[in-house]
């Protein structure tokens, strides 16, 4: 899947200063949502109940993913502004983690959009269906799926025969269309992020109106359904954002027959917090906000930290 959140492309940057300051207004809110995922993620293993509740033993791994992918994705663009030309293997480690992670996020929606659905439709055989054992099995499936795709990846950019390349230094930044090398892999590419993408949302949308349907009969409990439904409708819109970061380099090569380089480095900018860095925040503001158990323990964890930073602030100023 492309994304292009790890590149400026070729884009021509502006002046040092532009620079500082677009990646600044890119960087602190990715530390900021990274932090806070952190928090999330501590907090989910800190807490028993947590650790054995399959919904949340699913979030924990959609955090993971979207927290990575978050931090690999910035690098990936810190590195680019600043115009670092990097060598394909290691520009090939990047990428293939940043896909890996990327992948993650929209089956592992899959995975919790079922478990709502099975909670709601048959909440007698939820407890029989929905088991530790089978939620780790498809944490699995879901990696080893995702793995499996990157290796093709590798074996494709190997198949473009490397040793002929006149060095293993790049001559462009850094991303994903920099590694598909041939036009096998670029096709590849398409076709799985349509395959992914359609079993998805199909899934997710299946999921959705059975809990609608759900809803509205008289022996479900229908504050229970409504919820869960809200919970699909997010999922939803999570997994059409996901989405729409696969278009984000098509769009780019479109405008960039319209504007400026200088313009086209700041549409980028915006591009790249609406399309790759919402959608990976969408998660802990979902889960964070409006689930009461994680909501608690998240401001607590959170106010312990920030009362230690205060106090490890005052201790330091007082030496």
């Amino acid at each position: 899947m492309s994304h292009a959140a790890q590149s400026l492309d070729n884009l021509t940057a502006p002046g040092l200063l532009e620079r500082i300051t677009l990646s600044s207004l890119t960087t602190a809110p990715c530390c900021i949502f990274i932090f806070i995922n952190g928090t999330m993620l501590f907090a989910l293993r800190n807490k028993l109940v947590l650790r054995e509740t399959s919904r949340y033993i699913l979030l924990f791994n959609l955090l993971f993913a979207d927290t990575v992918q978050m931090a690999v994705s910035q690098l990936l663009y810190l590195l680019a502004s600043c115009r670092i030309m990097l060598t394909y293997p290691v520009c090939g480690v990047l990428v293939m983690l940043a896909n890996l992670t990327n992948e993650i996020s929209p089956l592992t929606l899959v995975a919790m959009s079922l478990e709502r659905f099975v909670a709601v439709c048959y909440p007698l055989r939820h407890p029989s269906i929905i088991t530790m054992r089978n939620t780790q099995l498809a944490i699995v499936v879901v990696w080893a799926f995702c793995s499996f795709n990157v290796l093709i990846r590798v074996v494709l950019f190997l198949e473009y025969q490397l040793a002929n390349l006149p060095s293993l230094q790049m001559k462009d930044l850094c991303s994903t269309l920099g590694m598909f090398l041939g036009p096998v892999s670029s096709d590849y590419d398409k076709a799985y992020t349509a395959f992914v993408f359609l079993s998805a949302g199909v899934a997710v949308i299946f999921s959705h109106i059975g809990v609608t349907v759900a809803a509205r009969s008289a022996s479900t409990n229908k504050a229970s359904a409504r919820k869960a439904r809200n919970t699909l409708l997010l999922h939803v819109m999570q997994l059409g954002l996901s989405l729409s970061s696969t278009v984000h380099n098509a769009v780019l090569v479109a405008i960039s027959k319209v504007f400026t380089r200088t313009v086209l480095v700041r549409i980028q900018c915006v591009l790249y917090v609406f399309l790759i860095m919402l959608p990976r925040c969408l998660s802990a503001l979902i889960y964070g906000l409006r689930d009461q158990t994680i909501r608690s323990i998240l401001v607590y964890h959170l106010c312990c930290r920030l009362k230690i930073s205060a106090v490890a602030a005052k201790a330091e100023t007082s030496l």
